[in-house]
Parts: C-alpha cells; structure tokens; sequence
C-alpha cells in the first residue's frame, strides 16, 4: 500500500528541533516498508497548492501524519490535517480538532480546567488586568504555540514582584519564543510523561509505563527544567543531566495510578487518536499537574515515546503497525461501503 509520509517544510536556518522531524520520516519510512507497504515523504510547505499537487500525484492510500510545524512555525501545526480533511484522506494519529486545540497551549489549559483537570494557573498579557499582583511568583515563560522545549532555558523561571515586571519579562521573550507566550505557575517538583498508544479497535488507549525525568546533580541554583538544552543540545550540562527512568519504588504506585488516570481523561477529552503523550510536574504534596498534552509526539528511535513503548516489550515497528490500525480501517469502511456489501475484512495483529 503506498503511504505519504507528510512532514513540516523547514525554516531557513533549520533548528535541531525541525531536523528531529526529518529522523522520524526516515525511521517511519524504514518500517512502513518492513511493513510491505510503500512510503513516500511529501513536504508540506506554505504553497499549499503545490503540497495538493505532490499529494494527488503520488495517489496514497493513506497519509502518515508527521506535520510539527511548518516553515518553522508551530501555530500551524493544524493545516496539515485540515487539508487532508477537505482532500477526504484517510491519515494517521489526531484530528484537526484536537491537533489545534492542544498546540494552542492557553486553550487546551483552559479546556483542562473547564474539565475539571489540574494544571497550573497561567497570566497572559490580554488577562494580565484581572490581577493586582501576579499570581506566578515563580512563574515559567512560554510559547504559546511552540513546542520541543523552543525558547526556554535556564532564564525561563522569573519571579516578577509586580504585574508590570511580569508583562515587560514577556513582551522582552516574545521575540525568542516564536511570538505569543505566556507565563505558567512553576512546579517545583518532579516531572513525569506518560505516552498512549491506541488499542487496536476499541477505542481505549493502552498508558505505555510511566517515564520520570530525573535531574542528576544539578546545583542548587539550578531550576530543575527540561530546557532546550536539555532536549536538544546533547554537549550541554542539561542534556547530560535528565535522565528518563522508569523505576519507581512502591510507595509511588498510588501517584502513577493517579497520572495514568488523568492521562486516560486527557485522552477522552480531547478526542485523541493513535498515540499521545501527557507532560507532567508533581509537586512537594504529591499533587500533580498536566503541563501539556502532545498529539502525535516524537517518534524518533530515541524519543520519550518509542522508549516508553520498548518498556512495555512493542518494537518500533508494532508502534508503526498500531498507528496504521486506525486509518487503515477507515480505507476499509470505505471500500466496503462502496462495494454495497462485499465482504471487505482487514486484520491487523494486535
């Protein structure tokens, strides 16, 4: 089955970020093909017609869903899927819906909290007025569209005393940030993620084991942050220093029961697909809070994800074949519809 393996055109000065994108066409490509079937990468770039054009071209059966950002910019991330709803193109991982709803990280906050799910307070500039004095005392700077840690470093945490400080801090990061940003309560605490892989056929995600992001050593003064160094520069004090783990004593049991939960909620309310990750900070009481909800993270051989999913005994290419399920079903749905009942079956091992 010829696939289209879709991904962001670049910027043109490339970040390691954006060429992370370009090892995960190369490995998905590698496995679609010991899959038997036949990937071939597409570029997504802002010349949507063009983009139209190679697609139509090519004729897959399917798209393989790899957009992050295009032409470096992350608050695009959901024209890729929109597109391929209109072209009515059966496609790996989440829908437009929720690809733009968790990128857009004030609103998918907004929706967390609308649901009831705990995630740190936030100020932006637009509402920074509601407050007489900032509610972020630490806070952490953020985009509000980029991901991949892009803009944050050690800086990041700021401890403004008036709400003039906080919003010069902001206007004076903007630039760095990509744009829009916003300031986040700072967890001190501990940082996990949890990755979900869709189950084939049922709907319900299999919560691949708990992965805690372990600070090793870091000074005192050191805010314990996964930065852009630490995500990105391998070289870097950070890099060397954040250590996933996935050993857990038995008194953090009742904590992992409650994050896998939350993780599972965070999947239902946002009507994911295929795989996610939910980032988390516990703090000194063992609360915890959801930083973020990624739709289709990284899927690099060395990512959190894939990591994860060796943990639980899947080999890269059952992640690939479990991503597949979902669309592959919809093709066949499809077909069956349009051959007014001929038995069409697909079976795809679990």
């Amino acid at each position: 089955m010829r696939i289209a393996v879709l991904y962001g055109s670049m910027s043109e000065n490339t970040s390691k970020d954006e060429q992370d994108g370009l090892v995960q066409v190369d490995s998905v490509s590698k496995a679609l093909s010991e899959l038997n079937h036949d990937p071939v990468p597409v570029s997504f770039s802002l010349d949507v017609k063009e983009t139209l054009k190679k697609i139509a071209e090519i004729n897959p059966a399917l798209v393989f869903n790899l957009v992050e950002s295009i032409d470096g910019q992350g608050r695009l991330i959901h024209l890729a899927p929109s597109i391929l709803d209109a072209m009515n193109m059966a496609y790996t991982g989440a829908g437009t819906d929720a690809i733009y709803t968790t990128s857009n990280k004030i609103l998918a906050k907004q929706i967390l909290r609308g649901a009831g799910i705990p995630t740190p307070v936030f100020v932006t500039p637009e509402n920074a007025g509601q407050h007489k004095s900032p509610i972020c005392n630490p806070g952490i700077i953020k985009s509000v569209w980029e991901h991949g840690s892009v803009g944050i470093g050690y800086d990041s945490v700021v401890f403004p005393k008036t709400r003039d400080q906080l919003l010069r801090e902001m206007d004076r990061r903007k630039d760095q940030l990509g744009g829009a940003c916003f300031t986040e309560a700072f967890i001190e605490g501990r940082e996990f993620n949890l990755s979900l892989l869709a189950k084939n056929g049922n709907g319900i995600p299999q919560v691949l084991p708990p992965a805690e992001i372990r600070f090793e050593n870091y000074p005192e003064d050191r805010h314990k942050i996964v930065d852009y160094k630490a995500k990105w520069e391998s070289e870097s004090f950070e890099y060397q220093h954040t250590v996933r783990a996935f050993d857990f004593p038995d008194q953090d049991r009742p904590l992992l029961d409650r994050i896998e939960k939350i993780a599972r909620q965070c999947w239902n309310l946002f009507n994911l697909k295929g795989y996610a990750r939910v980032d988390f900070r516990v703090d000194a009481s063992g609360n915890p809070w959801v930083l973020e909800v990624n739709t289709n993270p990284c899927i690099a051989p060395d990512s959190g994800f894939v990591a994860a999913a060796h943990q639980a005994d899947l080999s890269f290419k059952h992640v690939i074949e479990r991503i597949l399920h979902e669309p592959l079903v919809q093709i066949m749905d499809r077909l069956h519809a349009a051959s007014d009942g001929l038995p069409w079956k697909i079976a795809v091992n679990e």
